[in-house]
């Protein structure tokens, strides 16, 4: 028998709340047997917004009061120890007390970042949680560390960023010995500004991670490495210019094809392989970005995320709690406190 996954679900937060997060936990319901969904929000709220899509509802679902909504545009640090009964609180809450493995939001960054780190609480030896991304590549997919978390790293940082994800993507996603690369300007060890400069010899030295140098941006989506290492600004960067590329990209294809009589003709022809292609370069397809090295799971979706996103991101946390991440998280940083 599946062991039962429990996960809160920001029922208030992001561009689409209440429509997208509620019908993305009935979806995931739906897929995954072993799933047990509490939705976080307004009760009335998040009630009415079933009622449009189920007529009774699932055993497994169950709706938890937050009478507060943190706004995006709010201070984080104040948001969070002044709005108690916002859904985001209330639900990491729920994770930080045992009574569920993750907690998953499309609400401001900020206030979830924060409240992971106030709230959930870091795993006792890591020094700053990352967000980190699976974004799509010509071989599959790569783990974007970090993305938008710690602006401000240091080389220490960015050595246990590349462990965590390749703890991550050896069991998560299954890809054995992991390639690591750091994002630089050149593949040459001496460039870079300081930061890389001092992580390279770093993760040169580290016998537990496959490091295979550094990497630059073109580089990426042709899937040269599996966690692409970096600190949050350079790593938002990346991963804003990959959807704004993909979306025009998209746009392009389809206006050149409806452009005359032929080429609509040909596109008929085609378009059940091109939509297959360009769904594999859809970032929302991968889930959220889950902030490694919290004593729960907290998962970062797109503000303006859809359905879909959300869906897939509950269902992340399914694997992450199947593989005992943050136990593995724990062993391997006891073993590098023994070997040091």
């Amino acid at each position: 028998m599946q062991e039962k996954v429990r996960v809160v679900v920001d029922a208030m937060g992001g561009d689409n709340a209440p429509a997208a997060p509620i019908a993305a936990a009935v979806d995931a319901l739906e897929k995954h047997e072993n799933l047990e969904v509490i939705l976080v929000g307004r009760e009335e709220v998040i009630r009415t917004e079933l009622a449009r899509r189920v007529k009774t509802i699932p055993s497994r679902l169950e709706i938890v009061h937050a009478e507060d909504v943190i706004e995006m545009a709010e201070p984080p640090v104040n948001a969070i120890r002044r709005k108690k009964q916002s859904s985001i609180v209330v639900g990491m809450n729920l994770v930080k007390k045992g009574e569920a493995d993750a907690f998953v939001s499309s609400g401001s960054t900020g206030a979830v970042l924060v409240g992971g780190q106030l709230i959930v609480g870091r795993i006792r030896g890591i020094e700053r949680p990352p967000l980190a991304p699976l974004i799509p590549t010509e071989n599959g997919v790569a783990l974007l560390i970090d993305c938008g978390a710690n602006v401000d790293a240091r080389s220490s940082h960015l050595v246990q960023f590349a462990r965590m994800g390749s703890i991550y993507m050896e069991n998560v996603v299954g890809i054995k010995n992991p390639r690591v690369g750091l994002v630089n300007i050149g593949a040459e060890e001496e460039k870079g500004n300081a930061l890389v400069k001092e992580t390279y010899p770093l993760l040169k030295e580290c016998p537990d991670i496959n490091f295979i140098g550094n990497v630059e941006a073109r580089d990426i989506p042709a899937g040269v490495c599996d966690v692409i290492v970096c600190e949050a600004f350079t790593g938002n960067v990346i991963l804003k210019l990959y959807e704004g590329l993909a979306g025009t990209l998209m746009k392009k294809i389809k206006g050149g094809m409806m452009s005359s009589l032929r080429s609509k003709v040909g596109a008929l022809m085609v378009k059940p392989a091109l939509k297959k292609t360009l769904k594999t370069f859809d970032v929302s397809e991968h889930g959220g970005a889950p902030m490694l090295g919290l004593n729960g799971l907290v998962v970062k979706t797109h503000g303006s995320a859809k359905s879909v996103e959300i869906s897939n991101a509950i269902g992340q946390c399914i694997q992450f709690e199947k593989q005992h991440m943050n136990e593995k998280i724990k062993e391997h940083l006891i073993k590098e406190k023994e070997n040091n």
